[in-house]
């Protein structure tokens, strides 16, 4: 396990759309390692692969409060959405920022876990943003094309 470098806005590695994954290799594996490592070193709440250069879609979420809640989603797909919310967003990927951005309150997905089994997962709130967002990593958007108004400073520390 180990950290991985993440790409930040510019990188053209971020508005690239991402390939299915095949098969879990062990190097897939020690990706989706390295992933959370680095998004728990970084204090994220999620991190997709193009975020630290690998073109395959998966990503790594972790909404609970202490952290040991991750979930993996391996070629992931929205299913069905509804409501809406507007917050305020950051990415490691543009860091120091933060702005405002309206995503659905509730997300129904489907994805394979690191056996390349199907499951599907709702969430509301948090979590529904979490989705959405890193799943436009893997089409190669990100949040700022999405944010109503100027993005903000945010503090490092927050």
């Amino acid at each position: 396990m180990a950290l991985r470098k993440v790409r930040v806005m510019g990188d053209e590695v971020l508005n690239q759309v991402c390939k299915e994954v095949k098969e879990i290799t062990p190097r897939t594996q020690m990706l989706i390692e390295d992933m959370l490592d680095t998004m728990y070193e970084s204090n994220g709440v999620g991190l997709a692969a193009p975020q630290v250069g690998v073109l395959k879609r998966i990503v790594v979420i972790d909404v609970s409060e202490n952290g040991d809640e991750p979930i993996l989603m391996i070629n992931p797909k929205i299913l069905e959405t509804s409501g809406e919310q507007t917050g305020s967003e950051g990415c490691l990927s543009v860091p120091g920022k933060a702005g405002n951005v309206t995503r659905p309150n509730y997300v129904k997905a489907m994805a394979y876990d690191e056996n390349m089994e199907p499951f599907e997962i709702e969430g509301t709130e948090l979590l529904a943003r979490a989705i959405c967002h890193e799943l436009d990593h893997l089409d190669g958007k990100l949040y700022v094309d999405l944010v109503e108004g100027p993005l903000q400073d945010v503090d490092a520390e927050e």
